[in-house]
């Protein structure tokens, strides 16, 4: 991406859209780009942080490692959505690890321009603040959903948090291009990828969604036939 282009792009970037532009100018030429390989580790859990990540080009999914080795995947981001936020305001380690799940592109935003940016445009700190808001009130929801649903609720909890994240209406319903593979699924909502493979199988057979590949349809009134089946 052409540096001349890079505030143009954070336009697109929900929590930076409604900047004005000159805040977003002042923004992005503070950032440059990076380019990651497929299943490179972009930051490291526990690692020290210093830098803001806005993903341009792409796919990375935040995750958790156990003890034993076990993957939980906190979220998956896409174009037009950030990480990192966090290291960058309170100078703390990384929180979770986060991989290219195929190869990526970001800007970067360390913490030296960042504050230099926040000197002049402190508006930006409120659009980060919301953000963070945001993902707390969504990891509140994450761990309601674990303590309280069955693993069918947790997985048709998913869908419908894609439909409403990414995906396209539709005069039949809310299509979602491209879900995360089954063993994704199966890392973000706590359970194996064959018992996946049973709940998707399930609400296909009950019509309650309609998959072709990657791509799987919520037809409308997806939540009120979840409910009656």
């Amino acid at each position: 991406m052409r540096s001349d282009n890079q505030w143009e792009y954070l336009a697109k970037v929900g929590i930076f859209a409604n900047l004005d532009e000159a805040a977003r100018r002042d923004l992005a030429a503070g950032m440059k780009p990076r380019s990651f390989a497929a299943g490179a580790v972009i930051v490291g859990q526990e690692d020290m942080g210093d830098s803001l990540f806005v993903l341009t080009e792409g796919r990375v999914k935040v995750v958790l490692y156990g003890d034993s080795g076990r993957e939980v995947i906190l979220s998956m981001l896409r174009p037009g959505e950030i990480f990192g936020e966090m290291s960058l305001l309170d100078n703390e380690p990384r929180s979770a690890s986060v991989m290219a799940v195929e190869a990526t592109r970001a800007l970067v935003l360390d913490r030296p321009a960042f504050v230099r940016h926040l000197r002049a445009h402190p508006e930006t700190a409120l659009a980060v603040m919301r953000e963070l808001s945001s993902r707390l009130r969504q990891a509140d929801r994450v761990i309601g959903n674990l303590a309280l649903l069955d693993v069918f609720g947790r997985v048709a909890g998913l869908l419908k948090q894609l439909g409403e994240r990414e995906g396209q209406e539709t005069d039949e319903g809310v299509l979602i291009a491209e879900r995360p593979t089954q063993a994704e699924i199966a890392a973000m909502v706590g359970t194996s990828r064959e018992t996946v493979s049973r709940a998707l199988s399930e609400f296909q057979r009950r019509g309650l969604i309609v998959m072709s590949g990657r791509q799987v349809l919520l037809p409308h009134g997806f939540d009120a036939e979840l409910a009656e089946a």
